[in-house]
C-alpha cells in the first residue's frame, strides 16, 4: 500500500457536485417507492458523476475522500433514497480493498476502472437453512480455470453492478471471487421480498458452471476468521442509511406541518407549525437525525485512522469494531422511534399513501435488522465484561450441533 499524500476533494466540492443530483433522486423517491420502479436511471446519474470513486485518489481518476468525507455523502444520498448506498455497500469495501493491496498494476488496473464507472455488488448469503460455518456455493477445477456453482440471496446492488463479488467454498477454504455480472452462467432475479428498502434488489443470484480465472479469485472471503477492518466498514454504510432516513423523515415533516392550515378544536395553536406541541416534534426528529449522523461521523474517523495506517494494527482494528458495534445500538435507537414519532404531527392525512410517510419506518426497520442487534448488544457486553473476541467473521444459516452435543 502507497504511503505518500494524496490530494483530496473538498466537501464544498462534493456539494455542488453532488447536491443537484440528489436533489433529482430525491424528487422521484415517492413514485418509485409507489410503482416499486428500480432506479436504474439513478443508478446512471451516479455513476456518470463517478460517485462510486469517491475514495479513489485524485491522479487515478477518482475524488480521493477521507472515510469521513464518504459518510458525509452517503448519509445525503440516503436522505435522497435510501436504497442506493445500501446497494452499493460492498462497492465501497472493494475500493477499500484496492486502496489497501500493495502497489502494483492489478490494483491501478482496478482503481481507474471504478474512476470510469465501475460498480461491484455482491453475491454471499445463502438461502434456506444453509451453513454458519461453510458455503455451499463452490469453486471446483475446470481444465486451466475454475467452475462457480451456487445461490445467493440477498445480493444486494448487484443488478445495478459490473462485477459481483461472490463468496465461495474452494476446498475447505473461504475465498471471494469476482465475477463479471453479464457472465455465461449468471441469473439474477429481483425477489426480495422485504416491506422496506425494496428497491436494493438484495434478490437472488444464481450461479451456473460460471468460469473464473486464477486472477478473479481475491483470496480469504467474507466470514475469514480475524480481525478486520471491513465489518465495522460496511456496517457503518448500514448506520448512514439510518442516519439518512432521519434526516429525510425530520424534513418530510417539517415540510407537511410549514404548508398545513387544517388543525383541531382543541389545538393550543391556530396553525399546526404555531402549536408547541407539533413544534416539539420537529425539535426532537432533528435531535434525532443530528445524534444520529453525529454518531456515524466518530466511527468513521476512527475508521479513518485504521486504514490510514494499513489496516494492519490488530488493537485499532478491534476499537473500530467496538466503536462500530456501540454505534449501531445507538442509531438503531434514535432513528426507529423518530420514524414513528413523525406521525404525532398531524391525525390520519399524515398516513396518507400519496406521502408515503410510512417508507422511512419501513426502511429503518428493515435496515435494522440486517446483523440482529440483538446478538450485537450480547457480543458487546461480553467483550467488555469478559474480554471475548469480537464477532469479526459470522455467517447466517443452520447450526449443526457438534457431535455428541445435547446427549
Amino acid at each position: 500500500m502507497t504511503t505518500v499524500e494524496h490530494k483530496t476533494t473538498t466537501d464544498a466540492e462534493l456539494d455542488a457536485i453532488f447536491g443537484p443530483i440528489f436533489e433529482r433522486i430525491a424528487a422521484g423517491a415517492v413514485e418509485r417507492e409507489t410503482d416499486r420502479r428500480l432506479p436504474f436511471e439513478e443508478v446512471g446519474w451516479l455513476r456518470a458523476a463517478k460517485f462510486g470513486a469517491l475514495r479513489v485518489p485524485v491522479e487515478l481518476g477518482g475524488y480521493g475522500v477521507t472515510v469521513r468525507q464518504l459518510f458525509r455523502q452517503l448519509i445525503a444520498l440516503a436522505a435522497a433514497e435510501s436504497n442506493l448506498p445500501q446497494a452499493l455497500r460492498v462497492h465501497w469495501s472493494f475500493v477499500e480493498d484496492q486502496l489497501l493491496a500493495e502497489d502494483g498494476p492489478e490494483r491501478e488496473r482496478w482503481l481507474r476502472a471504478v474512476a470510469e464507472g465501475t460498480l461491484v455488488g455482491n453475491a454471499i448469503t445463502e438461502p434456506g437453512v444453509g451453513a454458519v460455518d461453510r458455503y455451499r456455493t463452490r469453486l471446483t477445477r475446470d481444465g486451466e480455470h475454475w467452475r462457480l456453482d451456487g445461490t445467493k440471496y440477498y445480493s444486494t446492488g448487484s443488478l445495478y453492478a459490473d462485477y459481483i463479488l461472490a463468496a465461495a467454498d474452494r476446498e475447505g477454504e473461504r475465498v471471494g471471487v469476482l465475477v463479471d455480472a453479464n457472465a455465461e452462467g449468471v441469473r439474477q432475479h429481483d425477489d426480495w421480498d422485504g416491506f422496506g428498502q425494496r428497491l436494493t434488489a438484495s434478490g437472488t443470484t444464481e450461479f451456473t458452471a460460471v468460469l473464473v480465472t486464477d486472477e478473479r479469485i481475491l483470496g480469504p472471503g467474507y466470514g475469514t476468521p480475524g480481525p478486520t477492518y471491513a465489518t465495522a466498514y460496511l456496517q457503518l454504510v448500514q448506520l448512514a442509511v439510518l442516519a439518512g432516513i432521519a434526516r429525510r423523515a425530520e424534513h418530510d415533516a417539517r415540510d407537511w406541518v410549514a404548508a398545513r392550515t387544517r388543525g383541531y378544536t382543541h389545538s393550543a395553536a391556530d396553525l399546526p407549525r404555531q402549536d408547541p406541541l407539533v413544534q416539539q416534534v420537529i425539535g426532537r426528529l432533528s435531535a434525532a437525525a443530528f445524534a444520529a449522523e453525529a454518531t456515524v461521523f466518530a466511527v468513521a474517523d476512527v475508521l479513518d485512522a485504521v486504514l490510514a495506517d494499513g489496516a494492519r494494527d490488530e488493537k485499532q482494528l478491534v476499537a473500530a469494531e467496538l466503536a462500530a458495534a456501540q454505534a449501531q445500538l445507538a442509531v438503531i435507537d434514535l432513528v426507529l422511534p423518530a420514524t414513528t414519532l413523525l406521525f404525532e404531527i398531524g391525525g390520519a392525512s399524515a398516513v396518507s399513501e400519496r406521502l408515503r410517510l410510512d417508507r422511512h419506518w419501513r426502511n429503518a426497520r428493515t435496515i435494522s435488522v440486517h446483523n440482529p442487534a440483538i446478538q450485537k448488544a450480547r457480543a458487546l457486553g461480553d467483550h467488555l465484561l469478559n474480554d471475548a473476541d469480537l464477532p469479526f467473521a459470522w455467517s447466517a444459516g443452520e447450526r449443526v450441533p457438534a457431535a455428541g452435543a445435547g446427549q
